[in-house]
């Protein structure tokens, strides 16, 4: 017996990839009439290469694959997850081979580009602008970040957006009446609803949708299969929130949150730490990140805000999930209902400046340490004044050096904790000035 004789059949999602535009739904504000992808479609030539940007599953390989239709190219599929530039090189040389005997170009569609460091991107170039290759780049993440911009410089940025849920029923409806490519030889009679749950569990991922579906439709049984709504209910309950950990997305949702403490809003805060959460976010980054809010927002005009985000984050370590919940809460309404004061950073970026115009400017001679008998014989620490012994003397001593001069760097607020450093501050500066 072979248990190779019979080849499995293709996913679900496969076999309803549309095969030309009529078949195609959504993105019509890149494909309606007269819109920039349609001209492009409609003319039958390139004059640039491509890069599709949008969330999974919103059509970027299918609408690949009917380019190279259309202009009559060859379509290679080529994933920047598993090769590099040696297959680069082996796919240009048979493209090269293949328009000298036939004269047919070849598409070449990068899945994944922003998986390439800028030393494999920079390898097309040379047969992008020569014209061996067309090349269409799919990216789920801003290709401002993540593409070199020589290689952006010379390509078209096509923006696809998820699906709507009604195009998504749309699409499940053909799967299910589709008896050639789709289930349509089952007969599978869905619920009222059902596909609509499905859809909004999608998050507008026509794969997902279609999976889901395959899923479900696997599991029924009978003459008359019915896909009931409380199955397609259970099985979305528990799809996760798309959410990109390394992508622009977890970017947008860490600024939401910064932004929102430092408004001092905790309602929105709480929102936007609870969707990290609930969308797969390491609870430790998300502390890592509001121990830093707590310094660089919050500062000194709270001092145990920085406590609060510390304790936090070891609560966070010690419990995991799902029990840190409380402990990320707690940290967050703390800081969002904090008084707030960028000083610390400010002062300490001010600083950050001087050490770099004057990376190596010498300690002064008062300010050293001495611990052996040379080192105070060539004056190290002469003149300090120990100010515990002698106020005065500590106030008028400079803590600079000569090169740089005295700085002021640091200028508290009137919010909080720092209204009484202020005071301090103040009352050192009269004390100075007195004693001169």
């Amino acid at each position: 017996m072979d248990l190779f004789a019979s080849k499995a059949p293709a996913p679900l999602a496969e076999r309803m990839r549309p095969r030309t535009l009529d078949e195609f739904l959504g993105q019509r504000q890149l494909l309606g009439e007269g819109r920039p992808l349609r001209r492009y479609l409609d003319s039958g030539a390139l004059s640039s290469s491509m890069l599709f940007w949008g969330p999974p599953g919103t059509g970027k390989t299918t609408l690949a694959r009917i380019l190279a239709g259309v202009v009559d190219a060859e379509f290679v599929n080529f994933s920047a997850v598993t090769a590099g530039v040696k297959e680069v090189r082996a796919l240009v040389a048979a493209a090269r081979e293949r328009q000298a005997m036939s004269g047919r170009r070849t598409l070449l569609f990068v899945d994944e580009i922003h998986r390439f460091n800028k030393a494999q991107q920079d390898a097309f170039l040379p047969h992008v602008e020569d014209g061996t290759i067309i090349l269409v780049g799919a990216t789920t993440e801003n290709p401002s970040f993540e593409v070199n911009s020589a290689l952006l410089s010379r390509s078209r940025v096509f923006t696809l957006q998820a699906l709507g849920e009604d195009e998504i029923v749309v699409l499940l409806e053909r799967a299910l009446a589709d008896a050639e490519r789709g289930l349509g030889e089952r007969k599978i009679e869905a619920e009222p609803g059902a596909l609509e749950l499905i859809a909004a569990g999608a998050s507008g991922d026509a794969r997902v949708a279609l999976n889901s579906l395959e899923l479900l439709a696997a599991s029924l049984t009978g003459d008359s299969p019915r896909l009931e709504t409380a199955a397609a209910a259970e099985l979305m309950r528990r799809r996760s929130h798309r959410y990109d950990k390394a992508g622009e997305e977890h970017y947008n949702l860490i600024s939401a949150l910064h932004k929102s403490l430092r408004d001092s809003d905790p309602d929105a805060s709480l929102y936007w730490a609870a969707r990290m959460l609930a969308s797969g976010e390491d609870p430790l980054y998300l502390m890592r990140r509001l121990v830093r809010f707590a310094s660089e927002d919050v500062g000194n005009a709270d001092p145990r805000a920085l406590q609060v985000a510390v304790a936090g984050m070891q609560a966070t370590h010690f419990l995991g999930l799902p029990e840190c919940d409380t402990a990320v809460a707690q940290t967050v309404l703390y800081l969002a209902c904090a008084p707030k004061s960028n000083r610390v950073y400010t002062a300490v970026k001010a600083a950050a400046a001087d050490v770099e115009s004057l990376p190596d400017a010498p300690v002064p001679l008062h300010l050293r340490n001495a611990p052996t008998r040379l080192m105070k014989e060539l004056g190290y620490g002469d003149g300090y004044v120990y100010a515990p012994n002698d106020p005065g003397g500590g106030l008028r001593q400079s803590h600079f050096p000569d090169e740089i001069g005295p700085r002021h760097y640091y200028e508290p607020t009137e919010h909080g904790y720092e209204a009484r450093i202020r005071e301090f501050l103040a009352w050192r500066q009269r004390r100075r000035e007195e004693d001169e």
